[in-house]
């Protein structure tokens, strides 16, 4: 029959209705189409440090000009109260201003990025919950926003050696090193904590103890030089301490740092990656079923 002769064949459409499915897919928005799973997190991560960024400085008449403050008037008061009975004692210390906010700062780092990361999977489990995103996007953006918050603070650190005429030199090029490190080493501290409290909800507790012994532990306000042997040998056991030295090297001492304490910062942070990203992708498929 006629009607026969000019009806498509199967075969015919099949190509048609295929290449219009591309081309539906084609015309869909990069905004619209949902990202393979890298750029998925890598989009998630990017606007959690946003949104992070955001909240913290949002109905605040300074804003960001706080992250620059606070380190600042932190230093000017423990200055005040420990620089005649502490700072004064040890000549090697030539700015005991410098000393302090160094110190503090790169301290700050580490206990901001846990103290936010080990709350982050209970945080997200309202997200965790509705749609499938990668677990450790959570922990590395907190590591993140306390990045953005340091970045900051090195303003501040400007400022003082600004103020006190102190010179740089050429081993300046190894902060982003150091800073680097350290965030490592935060991120592996920040992925055990955050799986052991999906569990433990008694982490979140005794983290803040731990980080308040960790802080008097660490030569943030005094020098090494009123230690006694025996604390001198635990401080190279203490990986802020070798952070906090690797630090004050160079913006401070304006020297390269000793080769150990370079290795000890590279160890701390590898072993530290190593254990919280094995301990959080071992027991991360059970998160559900506590948050």
């Amino acid at each position: 029959m006629a009607s026969d002769k000019h009806s498509p064949s199967v075969a015919e459409t099949t190509p048609t209705s295929a290449s219009a499915d591309e081309s539906q897919k084609k015309s869909i928005s990069a905004r619209d189409a949902w990202y393979p799973p890298k750029q998925r997190d890598f989009y998630v991560l990017k606007e959690l440090v946003s949104k992070d960024f955001k909240l913290k400085y949002r109905r605040s008449v300074l804003g960001v000009a706080w992250s620059v403050l606070n380190p600042l008037l932190m230093m000017i008061v423990m200055t005040v109260v420990f620089s005649t009975f502490l700072g004064a004692k040890d000549p090697t210390i030539s700015n005991y201003s410098l000393y302090l906010i160094l110190g503090n700062t790169a301290f700050s780092l580490m206990s901001d990025s846990t103290s936010q990361g080990l709350r982050s999977i209970i945080d997200a489990s309202s997200l965790l919950k509705k749609v499938k995103v990668n677990r450790i996007v959570f922990p590395v953006q907190k590591v993140l926003s306390a990045l953005v918050n340091y970045g900051f603070s090195l303003i501040a650190v400007a400022i003082v050696m600004i103020y006190f005429q102190t010179p740089l030199s050429w081993w300046i090029l190894l902060l982003p090193v150091a800073v680097a490190l350290l965030a490592l080493f935060s991120v592996g501290l920040s992925l055990l904590l955050s799986a052991a409290t999906v569990f433990f909800r008694d982490v979140i507790h005794l983290w803040s103890v731990v980080l308040t012994a960790w802080t008097y532990a660490t030569p943030l306000f005094y020098s090494t030089n009123m230690l006694s042997d025996w604390m001198v040998s635990f401080e190279n056991f203490n990986p802020m301490y070798i952070y906090v030295t690797f630090i004050r090297d160079i913006l401070l001492y304006q020297q390269c740092p000793a080769m150990r304490t370079i290795v000890a910062a590279v160890l701390f942070a590898v072993v530290s990656l190593a254990i919280g990203y094995a301990v959080f992708h071992h027991n991360e498929h059970k998160f559900i079923l506590y948050i």
